[in-house]
């Protein structure tokens, strides 16, 4: 027993250790392998889900298949196909193994792959070309997509490049991403940069020839106290007058960045390719970057059809994305079909409170707990509104406005990415980086993102084999029709 331990142990320790993702996912099997986890992956009954219910499904997609039945293929995922069928995305599944699940839901993704690789490509004498569009349009939609929210954290906003550089070497990045604060950054590199073009934007030295001054002071008597000008020149350098069409056109990616009015009876904005197409990046990642108190709040910017630069929604100044949307999923919900979430999260408000678990509370202590936590967060919100109508000061009401905005709001996703609750981490906040603390974050954010690697492969594969078949379908369409592809917007 003592032997098995310190096996166990070693294996742990080499899984802390790893220098990269192949390291960390062989100390991941070879643990599975040891404690018995394998064992458990290849039995099917589990309490955690519904096994008989996946098991049937699976019968019932392959005989379809071996029958070449191609209608009856469309009708079994048509009817019950959705992200958690039988609970198989429960949380709680992952407590048993340091890698992959039951081998039962791992054959039933892999199942309906080969079904919608069947249907794409059945012979069109028996399945209509629009029968096939129609049918890859409706089952994407109702079964959602993945998007990649990455918060706010000023200085601590690099741990963000480690979990990009991550996701994009593994090819898992969602092409729906979005960005406040320091997030608005690392979304705007991603969205405006190729895959390749991404691996060199995410170095180290990268970063920090661009951001090692990213405060500086803008002396007594102005209206901020961080000089803006560093970090506008950087932004220049990194964006140019691209705006979010331009760069959905060179991608293909879905970028979106938060920002929050500047003063009364306004809501936070979304700005991307879909609600403010010619809206320049860099003036919308700069406001979404304008802490209160810290740098001034800015007014936005577009590109005419002739060039021109123009003011975008005059006589309105923005600031900071995270005050009110630091995580907008029921937005990207909204515009992109988004219904499961990644979220990389640096807020220093947020993470000291947060687990990168999502596992129902259980125990008497946990949900009590969790109910005394709703209470305390709704009775602040009431606190605030009434302060808000009570006090006559406009500035003061704004600043109430503000605070109650950011205890008002969601922190967490489906898949969680956090740094380690460390206190040097809160001394990065507001501070110059060094290329050795850039190094350390983007590396902390890389090891951060390994345990949760698999599980984004695995929850979103069907949505991303649907949305790429559904890609190549319009392209054919368009074709037909001489339309750009470029143009078609999903």
């Amino acid at each position: 027993m003592t032997l098995f331990r310190s096996q166990l142990g070693a294996l742990e320790r080499a899984m802390a250790h790893a220098t990269t993702y192949q390291e960390y996912q062989q100390a991941c099997e070879a643990h599975d392998q040891l404690s018995g986890a394998d064992d458990w992956k290849a039995k099917d009954p589990c309490r955690l889900y519904d096994y008989r219910l996946i098991r049937k499904r699976v019968q019932r997609i392959k005989l379809a298949q071996s029958q070449n039945d191609i209608h009856s293929l469309m009708s079994i995922l048509h009817e019950g196909l959705h992200g958690n069928l039988g609970n198989i995305a429960n949380p709680e599944l992952l407590g048993h193994c340091k890698t992959g699940t039951k081998h039962l839901i791992e054959e039933f993704i892999n199942q309906v792959v080969s079904a919608l690789e069947h249907i794409y490509n059945a012979d069109e004498a028996e399945v209509d070309f629009y029968d096939k569009l129609s049918f890859f349009e409706e089952t994407a939609h109702s079964f959602g997509r993945s998007c990649l929210m990455l918060s706010g954290g000023a200085g601590l906003g690099f741990f963000h490049c480690g979990v990009v550089k991550s996701l994009n070497e593994q090819n898992l990045l969602p092409s729906v991403i979005s960005g406040a604060s320091a997030g608005s950054i690392i979304a705007a590199m991603v969205g405006t940069r190729t895959h390749t073009e991404l691996l060199e934007a995410l170095s180290a030295e990268f970063i920090y020839e661009h951001f090692q001054n990213w405060r500086l002071w803008a002396g007594l008597g102005r209206n901020s106290i961080l000089d803006s000008r560093a970090l506008e020149n950087t932004l220049i350098t990194l964006f140019d007058l691209t705006t979010f069409e331009e760069a959905y056109k060179k991608t293909g990616r879905h970028i979106t960045v938060s920002v929050s009015p500047a003063d009364l009876h306004q809501y936070s904005r979304l700005l991307n390719a879909k609600t403010s197409p010619n809206a320049l990046i860099m003036q919308a990642v700069r406001a979404s970057c304008a802490v209160p108190l810290l740098f001034t709040a800015v007014q936005l910017k577009a590109k005419t059809a002739s060039g021109d630069i123009v003011p975008y929604i005059p006589n309105r100044r923005f600031a900071d994305g995270s005050i009110m949307a630091d995580l907008p999923i029921e937005g990207l919900s909204r515009l992109y079909g988004v219904n499961h979430s990644i979220v990389s999260q640096t807020n220093p408000l947020a993470v000291p409170f947060l687990s990168s678990s999502r596992t129902q509370a259980k125990t008497l202590s946990s949900i009590t707990f969790r109910h005394l936590r709703q209470l305390v967060k709704a009775n602040s919100i009431y606190a605030f509104d009434v302060m808000e109508q009570i006090v006559p000061n406009r500035s003061s009401k704004l600043a109430i406005h503000k605070v109650r905005s950011v205890i008002d709001q969601q922190y967490v996703g489906n898949i969680n990415i956090l740094p380690q609750k460390q206190l040097r981490n809160l001394m990065q906040v507001a501070a110059n980086p060094t290329l050795k603390s850039i190094e350390d974050l983007i590396i902390s954010g890389e090891k951060a993102t390994w345990p949760q690697l698999d599980v984004i492969a695995r929850n979103t594969r069907i949505s991303e084999t649907l949305r790429s078949m559904l890609r190549k379908l319009k392209a054919r369409e368009a074709r037909l029709f001489d339309h750009t592809p470029e143009r078609i917007m999903e």
